[in-house]
């Protein structure tokens, strides 16, 4: 089963055309990355697909199920990290989990949160206020947030923006600890992280997909000597 599909997914700002008739079929457990130029039209997919905005026409079906019909359901199986950190700045780490885990009802909360601690190994800033925390300590919490109500489907939109390489680092490993437990869509621009991460990558552009493969198949598709140029020459229609 495709853990999510779209059939000829279409989202129209006024006459700007967001999404133009976007086909995509992401299978259950695999990392996807879904990268573009600014204005391709990525983050405007993973806000329908999320179910923070409606599209204009086309269908988004999750897990087999169509989220026009199963709304309340889809929602409670998937979760997302935005760009933005989602933190509340004036609780401490602990406080954060504990708040959220109890906006979402979660069984057995102390047990997921102490495994959350563990997983982002946050023991050492659990106590500390989260605006006090490095940029990215934050990106860490936010995405445990994320993961507190066990989602089956999470989206990651630009998970290591800004953060040094040490961090980005040590929060790709993170990601990696999660694939094939959870299926997971990430948007980066960065290419080393895609081309590390993924398991399969689609490329948008203008709106449309233009191609979906693994970074080798991608790179052979273009005939390129390295992904970033591969993903250049077919993003641009040709031109490195």
């Amino acid at each position: 089963m495709y853990a999510i599909e779209t059939k000829n997914l279409t989202k129209k700002f006024k006459e700007k055309i967001a999404v133009n008739n976007l086909n995509l079929e992401i299978k259950e457990g695999e990392l996807f990355s879904l990268l573009g130029t600014n204005g391709a039209g990525k983050t405007t997919t993973i806000k329908m697909i999320s179910t923070l905005i409606l599209p204009t026409s086309g269908e988004i079906i999750i897990k087999g199920k169509n989220i026009k019909e199963y709304k309340i359901e889809a929602k409670e199986i998937i979760n997302l990290s935005p760009q933005e950190t989602a933190i509340a700045p004036n609780l401490t780490t602990l406080e954060n989990l504990e708040f959220m885990a109890g906006v979402y009802e979660i069984r057995n909360k102390q047990e997921k949160i102490e495994e959350l601690i563990k997983l982002f190994k946050l023991e050492e800033v659990k106590k500390q206020k989260a605006k006090t925390l490095s940029g990215g300590w934050q990106r860490r919490l936010s995405i445990a947030i994320s993961l507190i109500n066990n989602p089956e489907i999470l989206f990651l939109d630009e998970p290591t923006l800004g953060l040094d390489v040490i961090a980005r680092r040590e929060l790709w490993n993170i990601i990696k600890q999660l694939k094939g437990k959870i299926t997971i869509i990430l948007t980066t621009h960065y290419m080393e992280e895609a081309e590390k991460l993924s398991d399969r990558i689609g490329i948008m552009g203008k709106g449309r997909l233009i191609c979906v493969g693994t970074s080798n198949e991608l790179i052979k598709k273009a005939n390129t000597n390295n992904f970033e140029d591969a993903f250049v020459k077919l993003a641009t229609g040709g031109e490195l």
